[in-house]
């Protein structure tokens, strides 16, 4: 009985108690039962404790999944603050002024991340995006951030799910397959107003196809985001620079709106070395009104896309179109080079645009009046810019690394905004090839 005697009985930590219940299993002599009383500071109801029986066999110990929850008496423990909110609103640190640096996509995406208060990223090796993973996981622990590989890209937008949910700004990278893996959890994001950042380097397809750069996830993109009437703004970056300000932009976009935005970039841009500038600011972000933090404030909150109900699907779905006019009305966003005077004006996004650019200089340079009508928005694609170019020029060129799903999303914006019509026509390349700049220059011949 002396041996006994001296084994350490528990202490509980009651803020480090999730009430899980799996002390009460492991204890033999009925020493712990459910609690009823929610503690203040985490808004969960610990076990309580009657240790007249115990005899310190220690199950309990081993039972507890929390690191301080149980623990022997006399043993220390750190101090833990109540949970606190952040303020409600974002705020800036400024940054030194600093020279640009030189670097690939993928890793100008993962920099525009942390700047962006981003501190969470869950996702599932491959090619052409795993570099940004990469800068990711040596940056993160670092910053106090979490970096965790899944066991597949099905876990990882599911872990964005519950990341987004406690108001963390989380991302992942992804490429054509693993992004389609993804859609039923994103339709869950969508549908529970749970805002994240997925980058999608698209890759060749159907199926494993190559690693070259296309553009064949347009449609996935703009009109495919899953299960419902589902939609998310979806950012098309062409340089290295906008990989880290689109995916700064995304970040915002989507907490401003409570909804997953898409950056969508190529096999090319995601492996492109360019100068990229950074800006004068990081974000440090606020703990959002709605969100799940586990704290006393939030208690009450809920996410959730369930409604059994018809009718408060109904509402649901109403409340979604709602957000999509609004991000529709004010979201458009488009570059305009050498328009106000073509005659042919080419549309494209991601590296063709870059092609694109080089021919439209070129073309000029001969006496032809060629402009670039770049979306970068390509949902919700930037119609209102584009009209007045359509009522002026004698015809439209898409150049593309797609099967023209980029001219379908240009004809579906022409028709919703009644332009007047005009000649549309293309240059298409696929399965991992880009349009050249000859390509680009003889469509616009033609045209003419």
């Amino acid at each position: 009985m002396a041996a006994i005697a001296e084994r350490p009985r528990p202490v509980l930590a009651a803020e480090y108690c999730k009430g899980c219940g799996r002390c009460i299993d492991a204890c033999a002599h009925h020493c712990i039962a459910a609690g009823s009383v929610v503690h203040h500071a985490t808004g969960l109801i610990p076990v309580t404790l009657h240790l007249d029986t115990c005899t310190g066999c220690g199950l309990c110990f081993d039972a507890c999944p929390e690191p301080f929850g149980l623990t022997p008496e006399g043993v220390a423990r750190p101090h833990r603050e109540r949970l606190i909110p952040s303020p409600s609103l974002d705020t800036q640190l400024g940054l030194p002024t600093s020279e640009p640096i030189v670097v690939k996509g993928m890793y100008a995406s993962a920099i525009g991340a942390i700047l962006a208060g981003c501190r969470h990223f869950f996702g599932y090796p491959i090619t052409p995006s795993t570099e940004g993973a990469e800068l990711m996981a040596s940056l993160l622990p670092r910053l106090d951030g979490e970096f965790l590989q899944a066991v597949s890209e099905v876990a990882a937008i599911n872990m964005m799910y519950g990341a987004g949910s406690a108001g963390a700004r989380s991302m992942t990278f992804t490429s054509s397959p693993g992004f389609s893996l993804m859609l039923e959890g994103l339709s869950y994001m969508i549908g529970a107003k749970v805002p994240g950042v997925v980058v999608n380097v698209m890759r060749g397809g159907p199926g494993l196809g190559n690693i070259g750069p296309a553009q064949s996830d347009i449609k996935l993109a703009c009109r495919g985001l899953g299960h419902g009437d589902t939609h998310a703004i979806v950012l098309a970056p062409s340089t290295p620079q906008q990989m880290l300000d689109h995916t700064m932009l995304a970040f915002e976009l989507s907490f401003a709106y409570r909804n997953p935005v898409i950056v969508l970039a190529d096999g090319y841009l995601g492996q492109m070395t360019g100068k990229v500038t950074l800006p004068d600011h990081i974000v440090v972000p606020a703990a959002p009104k709605w969100s799940v933090t586990g704290d006393r404030d939030h208690r009450n909150n809920l996410i959730s896309s369930i409604y059994l109900k018809e009718t408060d699907l109904e509402t649901a779905n109403q409340e979604l179109l709602a957000t999509y006019a609004w991000m529709t009305e004010t979201e458009q966003r488009a570059d305009v080079f050498e328009c106000d005077d073509a005659d042919v004006v080419i549309v494209s996004c991601n590296t063709p645009s870059r092609m694109a650019k080089g021919a439209v200089r070129a073309l000029r340079d001969a006496g032809v009046k060629a402009g670039l009508f770049r979306p970068l928005t390509l949902w919700p694609f930037p119609i209102r810019a584009l009209t007045p170019l359509v009522e002026r020029a004698r015809a439209l060129l898409v150049v593309e690394a797609s099967a023209g799903q980029l001219e379908d999303e240009l004809r579906l914006a022409l028709s919703h905004a009644d332009a007047p019509a005009i000649r549309i026509d293309r240059v298409n390349r696929l399965g991992g090839m880009l349009p050249s700049h000859d390509e680009i220059v003889d469509g616009v011949m033609r045209c003419l």
